[in-house]
């Protein structure tokens, strides 16, 4: 298996698509170099932590497995970057790491636009909205920001990359739905997004507790000082 997601070599994916996925990169570009957030990585501490967290995430993506061309299973690790960096450098890391991916041969250059939609910018975004979604719906609690932001985040977060990649390969003819809904699909949603909300809830807890500045969207004096 060559991509992430999806690999057009093996599976004929629509040049439509193709097109969409890189015009899609073209205008999270465009939003990284109007954004504000990179003021923060000029900082040398925060840049090594960025790189390194980066690189975190491109290992665990190492350790995957599929069932065949373009259904792959793995843990992703974009909601803890989520919470450490926000949206927009979320979604840049989570591209960098596909086009080392690409680089390094396990992934396809083609597809790296796609590939970033659904890897990486849709996941930091399900993450993005749960966390404003519960800091103005919920007390602002510790156990609320970890619970949420950590288990439930990374649990929806990668049930959305897998909903995804069943529709538009069911769409696009690649695989028929019942073969999806038979082998790729449940474990997408149910039993990967299980692992990935015990492995992001573990390490956004141990960084609130012990890190707290590691995570921008963190502070002590709402969640834990003034409870």
């Amino acid at each position: 298996m060559n991509s992430t997601v999806l690999n057009p070599a093996s599976l004929a994916l629509p040049e439509a698509l193709l097109f969409a996925g890189w015009a899609g990169l073209a205008f999270l570009a465009w939003r990284w170099m109007q954004s504000g957030d990179w003021r923060r990585l000029g900082e040398p501490a925060r840049l090594n932590l960025f790189l390194a967290a980066t690189v975190a995430v491109l290992a665990l993506w190492q350790i995957r497995t599929g069932v065949k061309p373009g259904l792959a299973f793995h843990l992703y690790g974009i909601a803890v970057l989520t919470m450490m960096f926000g949206f927009w450098r979320a979604t840049f890391a989570g591209v960098l790491v596909l086009a080392a991916n690409a680089a390094f041969g396990k992934g396809a250059w083609p597809t790296l636009g796609f590939d970033a939609l659904v890897t990486a910018a849709l996941p930091a975004a399900v993450s993005w909205m749960l966390y404003r979604l519960l800091e103005r719906r919920l007390p602002n609690h510790f156990f609320v920001y970890v619970l949420g932001n950590g288990f439930l985040g990374g649990a929806l977060s990668v049930a959305a990359i897998g909903l995804v990649t069943t529709a538009v390969m069911a769409i696009t003819g690649t695989y028929t739905p019942e073969y999806l809904f038979t082998h790729y699909t449940p474990y997408a949603t149910l039993l990967i997004s299980w692992g990935e909300a015990f492995m992001s809830g573990m390490a956004v807890t141990v960084m609130a507790v012990y890190k707290p500045d590691w995570l921008e969207t963190f502070d002590d004096a709402r969640y834990i000082q003034n409870k």
